[in-house]
């Protein structure tokens, strides 16, 4: 297949963002019938202006009833172009709004269908710049062209009419030139198109940056690199800024050519009217239809340029709406009705691009069980848990639910009988109940008290300034390490899920809370099928079953006393 020319790719990207518009296509329609009545009050403008010249300094018979008519008419006129000009440019500018809120909404719910796998690929802050950034810069172009393409060419058509119908030798003379305005904005339009697709790659990573640099400010402040971030802005601020100014050159000379050549149109217009011997009020009227005339082909010729700005953004963002790698449903996909009652690894192999991970995984949890996952850090702990919820899918082997290949089952109806804690603690900036309820908001307050004494969170929430309706910050930062664990813990336990994941669930917690939360976690886990993770190997001496990673593979298997009498990799990790 042969690549698209700019000027192809440019028209289907536009072409696919009017689809868009379409559903709004009745306020689009009377934004254009209000265009078509700005675009023809400029006719009944001129007009009036010239009965004006013509009857009030030529015509000495007028009265005063016929002067007050003549005069109303400018602004009655007026009137009818300001209602028009801005109901056409008020209703565009709505539907190009739209257009933009509803890109943001679909590309936002397009990231959330996105497999774990394509965000270790891709930089977050590139992710947040498509979804504001790149949909800013289409809002503008849709809403200006648009407004645009139902008010400029009724002008332009209104004015070609009127001159042609006035004088129509003078009108052939004038507009000699019209085509000649097209070409600069064919010229610069390609140039605007790479350099803005440039410019906005250029932004994405300088929003990486900031929320790079905030999210560790910890980090910077600690080992004094704050000269070198502000160095690293610095430059791709600078190279944001140099495209910036390339593409103002390239708009802004448009317009000074543009306005050059209608001058020069018009010179020739007033040498025509001096030989020919015009009419003063004659001459006004027809210089003030060309100046009229020449503000819609000015706009119109920038249209192309807009369009060339707008499709290097579409473009950023339709790459994320056709991205294939979301999570999917197979076809056909069954629910998951049934409580999970065993989950078999057969076989299993997983790897990150080229470097492998799990080799060769085979184990069975069933329902009650509760199964430890030991070794050092980099064994595979973490990816093969990621595994049951379905985050990762496999490269080689079966996991399989109830009997059941997880692969034919609906995503959504696995992880509803999945709770999990991790080590690293997810939460929104939000209020503590709402934090706690996230898997069930419609619960009730008590159910919410209860969940948090049970994670040993209700003492310290009670002495937060406005309890539970606290708000916890982004991230949850003005809580401590260990008070936002255990308002994560007592998140899963008021999820109340079938299976609970829970990985280091217990690592930020001091050895008071630890023990409260960890028979809380004993309690809970009661006829509950559970997976954990853990370094401090004291907590999961009660596993019924501990398996012990060692670079991908499952090397020793057993309860904690069996696997003491062994001497073996488990003895030696503990003794650590």
């Amino acid at each position: 297949m042969k690549d698209r020319s700019p000027i192809q790719s440019s028209k289907q990207t536009y072409r696919r963002l009017l689809h868009y518009v379409y559903p709004y296509r009745v306020h689009l329609l009377a934004g254009t019938i209000f265009g078509i009545v700005f675009g023809a009050s400029h006719i009944g403008l001129i007009q009036s202006f010239r009965s004006i010249i013509s009857n009030f300094f030529n015509n000495t018979d007028l009265t005063l009833h016929g002067a007050l008519v003549i005069a109303a008419m400018l602004p009655l006129f007026g009137f009818i172009w300001g209602l028009g000009g801005f109901f056409s440019k008020y209703l565009v500018g709505w539907v190009g709004e739209r257009v933009v809120m509803d890109l943001r909404i679909q590309t936002f719910s397009q990231i959330q269908r996105f497999s774990l796998d394509y965000f270790t690929h891709h930089k977050i802050g590139e992710l947040i710049s498509r979804t504001t950034n790149d949909t800013m810069m289409v809002q503008r172009a849709v809403s200006n062209v648009l407004v645009d393409l139902v008010r400029e060419p009724f002008t332009l058509v209104a004015m070609v009419f009127y001159i042609i119908w006035t004088n129509p030798r003078l009108a052939m003379i004038s507009l000699i030139a019209f085509p000649i305005c097209i070409l600069p904005a064919a010229i610069f339009g390609r140039r605007v198109r790479r350099l803005s697709k440039e410019g906005q790659e250029k932004l994405a990573e300088l929003v990486s940056i900031i929320q790079e640099n905030i999210m560790g400010i910890r980090i910077v402040k600690a080992f004094c690199t704050e000269d070198r971030e502000r160095d690293r802005f610095l430059n791709r601020a600078q190279s944001v800024f140099r495209r910036a100014v390339k593409i103002s050159i390239a708009q802004n000379m448009l317009e000074p050519i543009v306005v050059l050549i209608a001058m020069g149109s018009l010179s020739i217009v007033f040498l025509y009217a001096w030989k020919v011997g015009m009419a003063i009020d004659e001459l006004i009227a027809f210089a003030a239809m060309l100046f009229v005339m020449y503000q819609p082909v000015k706009k119109l010729s920038r249209i192309h340029l807009q369009i060339q700005q707008c499709s290097s953004s579409a473009d950023r963002i339709f790459e994320i709406l056709d991205a294939g790698v979301c999570e999917k449903d197979t076809v056909n996909a069954i629910e998951l009705a049934d409580p999970i009652r065993e989950i078999m690894l057969k076989n299993i192999c997983f790897q990150y691009d080229d470097t492998p991970v799990l080799k060769n995984i085979n184990l069975t949890v069933r329902a009650g069980d509760c199964i430890a996952l030991v070794g050092s850090s980099g064994a595979g702990k973490t990816t093969l848990m990621n595994l049951i919820p379905r985050f990762y899918d496999l490269n080689t082997g079966q996991l399989l639910i109830n009997g059941k290949d997880i692969t034919s089952l609906s995503i959504q109806s696995l992880r509803q009988q999945i709770g999990l804690v991790t080590q690293e603690t997810i939460l929104f900036n939000d209020t503590v109940a709402n934090t706690i309820a996230y898997a069930k908001p419609d619960v009730t307050h008590e159910k919410i008290i209860e969940a948090a004494k049970m994670a040993q969170a209700h003492e310290f929430i009670m002495d937060m300034p406005d309890g539970y309706d606290t708000k916890i910050g982004d991230r949850g930062l003005r809580l401590s390490g260990g008070q936002r664990q255990r308002l994560s813990i007592a998140r899963a336990i008021l999820a109340d899920r079938p299976v609970l994941l829970l990985d280091e669930a217990t690592s930020a917690l001091d050895t008071h809370s630890e023990r409260c939360v960890q028979a809380a976690l004993d309690e809970l886990m009661k006829n509950r099928t559970v997976i954990m993770i853990a370094h401090r190997l004291s907590t999961i001496k009660k596993a019924n079953r501990i398996m012990i990673l060692s670079e991908g593979s499952i090397v020793e298997e057993g309860t904690h006393e069996e696997l003491m009498n062994r001497g073996g990799h488990y003895k030696y990790l503990y003794d650590l």
